[in-house]
């Protein structure tokens, strides 16, 4: 049967003028789902686009107004707000552009000044121009190396979601403790080069919290909630133990009604345990040393930390949707806002400080990884947007576009589209400031983070924006400056000495994964989707995969490995009535799917049991195969999904599900649903079998490349 087509908006001719104005500004009138098929925006969807970016498009003769100050702005321009170059690429167009005999001064991120841009030292500087005939301008210019160096030699490291990983010491949740124990471990015992995780970033509060870490309240700040209580230093001073021993207790049992009694992981119970614990400990006094790290930590940070603090007092007070604040205290920078953060000058102090021990106990835990001896360490995930009530959405009004969302348009696997609710940066206002906010939030990421993958890295490129309260079918593709995106990632990651992943699966815009390797971001590959769609469509070979990507076999969207051999998936996507085709035939097709690759893997050689002399029942060895295959490609990095050393059956999150199945609740399980705690994931026989397997397949593929450890 072939697949649904998507839906598309009713065909209309959009007015001349209205074109150019919507190209002018980085809105596109129509997109292309597949490489034979264009489906024009409506009228509706650029117009709103337009608006939200302030441009009045309204009537025909407020487009012709706009396109008139348009073309005149842009004709007295002498520069964009913010100009690229790059190590080796030679005089940016925007500069060769100028008139004859125009000045360069330049004042440095030092605060030196000098003249012309050649020599400089990477970073944003500020660029003034003076022409001959008198105009002036000044642009921000970031100066960027070429490209990130190719990590160190190939490697293999565990990919997790941090909540589903509980020790016999967490509060009903994985914690920062947790993770530096299995980076210690993994780093040492297993020869892994990274942990990759789940965002970090802080959560909206209030009960019931949105479960997703893809949809926080900030990006700028980690999450509270990931702490290990007892790790910081101020618990071993507490001398109300009246209020700690109940806190102990009920910590004692969150923990086990997740291992042994089947619930839920319970995140607003967890924060609400640890914040009352975070109270106490609040009370104990810093010393000198503790005090001076924590005043430097609030220096640093600046305004960005106290307006994330404020927000989550006044959070405790008037509840977690700012919009429904009282009038003054919906712009950040309002008197009333000011004598608010004064009278709660004790809250916002509390929310600071956790924030500085959540920062600490993350860069310990970074810390732990690199002296376990990982290349890499721990990535961590950037998400691709921020919830529309957070702190980052109130502190950064300015660079959020008002009334729209990010989601995706229509294709041939969800015809209707999609709404993130997520709303998405204004491209000219993030250019105006020479892209400080994306500046500031990478800073602060890479602070702790061996490497960062960029969760829907096309949104570098653009980004599909819905009109508040309309469909996704009636949203319209807004273009960014995709090379000062790009030039500000590669710039600070050079800095911090990271890695960077791109998540970029699924359509992918033309020439955008061209763009990332030539600054070396890697992509992300999973094996099931690795076809020659190009060609026959039949598995990809592992000599014709990529080299600069994380090659995986899942992901935390989309099955476990043991789910698809067995083809669970189906059948569970089939009781919660997920299925647009009948059951035989979705069964049918993912069935056939997997004998494909089966067969591949028995080709190569990597399909080694069961029984023989290994014994190794069947599911493990096809498993065993699966990451054979992944090291037998060129990728510079493979990741396993730590469920997946278990045989983990659920996935993580069920995309189309809300309440339907338990998304981002799921403890990490074994085959048979049993909760697998880090110390009994430390003893398991099946996942040593797996990481000798994976050991090994490192090793031949090193002597194979003749000890080429770059791959």
């Amino acid at each position: 049967m072939p697949a649904a087509q998507p839906a598309e908006p009713p065909t209309e001719d959009l007015p001349e003028d209205l074109t150019r104005l919507a190209a002018l500004h980085g809105v596109a009138t129509s997109y292309r789902p597949s490489p034979d098929r264009t489906v024009p925006a409506t009228a509706t969807a650029v117009t709103l686009a337009l608006a939200a970016l302030g441009v009045d498009a309204s009537t025909p003769g407020a487009v012709r107004a706009a396109l008139a100050a348009r073309d005149a702005e842009l004709r007295e321009r002498l520069l964009p707000p913010t100009v690229v170059r790059w190590d080796g690429g030679g005089t940016p167009a925007a500069l060769a552009a100028l008139p004859a005999g125009s000045r360069l001064r330049v004042e440095t991120e030092q605060g030196e000044y000098r003249d012309g841009v050649d020599g400089l030292a990477h970073g944003v500087h500020r660029l003034t121009v003076g022409a001959a005939d008198g105009r002036t301008a000044q642009a921000h210019l970031i100066v960027a190396p070429a490209r990130l160096p190719a990590p160190a030699g190939r490697s293999y490291g565990l990919l997790v979601q941090l909540y589903s990983l509980l020790s016999r010491r967490s509060w009903g949740m994985g914690d920062l403790g947790d993770l530096g124990e299995l980076a210690a471990w993994a780093g040492r015992s297993l020869g892994a080069g990274f942990v990759q995780v789940n965002p970090l970033h802080a959560a909206v509060p209030g009960a019931p919290t949105d479960p997703s870490p893809y949809r926080p309240s900030s990006r700028r700040f980690p999450d509270p909630v990931h702490l290990r209580i007892e790790d910081v230093p101020e618990y071993a001073y507490v001398t109300d133990h009246e209020r700690a021993r109940p806190l102990r207790e009920r910590a004692g049992r969150l923990r086990e009604g997740v291992l042994e009694k089947g619930a839920l992981i319970d995140r607003d119970a967890v924060w609400e345990l640890k914040r009352e614990a975070l109270e106490l400990l609040h009370e104990v006094p810093l010393g000198p040393g503790r005090r001076a790290a924590y005043c430097d930590y609030l220096a640093a940070q600046g305004t960005a930390l106290e307006d994330h603090a404020t927000w989550c007092a006044l959070a405790e007070v008037h509840g977690s949707d700012w919009h429904r604040w009282p009038e003054g205290l919906r712009d950040p920078r309002s008197a009333d806002t000011d004598r608010a953060r004064r009278e709660l000058m004790d809250r916002v102090d509390f929310h600071s400080r956790l924030t500085w021990l959540t920062d600490t106990q993350l860069t310990a835990a970074q810390r732990t990884a690199r002296e376990a001896g990982m290349p890499v360490g721990i990535v961590h995930d950037l998400a691709v947007g921020v919830h529309p009530r957070g702190a980052d959405s109130w502190a950064q009004q300015e660079y959020f576009a008002a009334g729209m969302s990010v989601g995706a348009p229509p294709d041939a696997f969800n015809s209707r589209g999609q709404d993130w609710g997520l709303p998405p940066w204004r491209p000219d206002h993030l250019a105006a400031s020479g892209y400080a906010p994306f500046r500031e939030l990478l800073r602060g990421l890479f602070r702790y983070a061996g490497a960062l993958r960029v969760d829907h890295v096309m949104g570098l490129f653009r980004l599909w924006w819905v009109p508040e309260g309309r469909p996704p079918t009636e949203g319209t593709y807004v273009h960014y400056d995709a090379e000062a995106m790009l030039a500000v990632l590669v710039l600070e990651a050079r800095r911090a000495g990271a890695v960077v992943i791109g998540e970029d699966l699924g359509t992918v815009e033309p020439g955008v994964r061209e763009a990332l390797r030539e600054r070396g971001v890697l992509g992300t590959s999973v094996l099931w989707f690795e076809r020659d769609w190009t060609g026959d469509g039949r598995p990809l070979p592992p000599e014709r995969w990529r080299a600069d990507c994380l090659a995986t076999a899942t992901t935390h969207d989309l099955p476990s490995t043991a789910a698809r051999l067995t083809g669970e998936h189906v059948e569970l996507r089939d009781r919660l009535g997920l299925l647009t085709r009948p059951l035989e035939v979705e069964r049918a097709e993912a069935a056939a799917d997997t004998a494909e690759w089966l067969e591949v893997l028995a080709r190569l050689g990597l399909l080694r049991g069961p029984g023989g002399d290994t014994g190794t029942p069947a599911e493990e060895a096809e498993i065993q195969a699966v990451h054979r295959f992944l090291l037998r490609t060129p990728a510079h990095m493979a990741g396993i999904w730590l469920p997946d050393a278990v045989g983990d059956r659920r996935p993580q999150n069920l995309p189309g599900t809300w309440d339907q199945y338990p998304n981002w609740r799921l403890p990490v399980a074994d085959a048979e649903g049993r909760p697998v705690t880090l110390e009994e994931l430390a003893a398991s026989p099946r996942l040593h079998a797996l990481i000798d397997v994976v050991r090994d397949a490192a090793r031949a593929a090193v002597r194979e490349r003749g000890g080429d450890r770059d791959g």
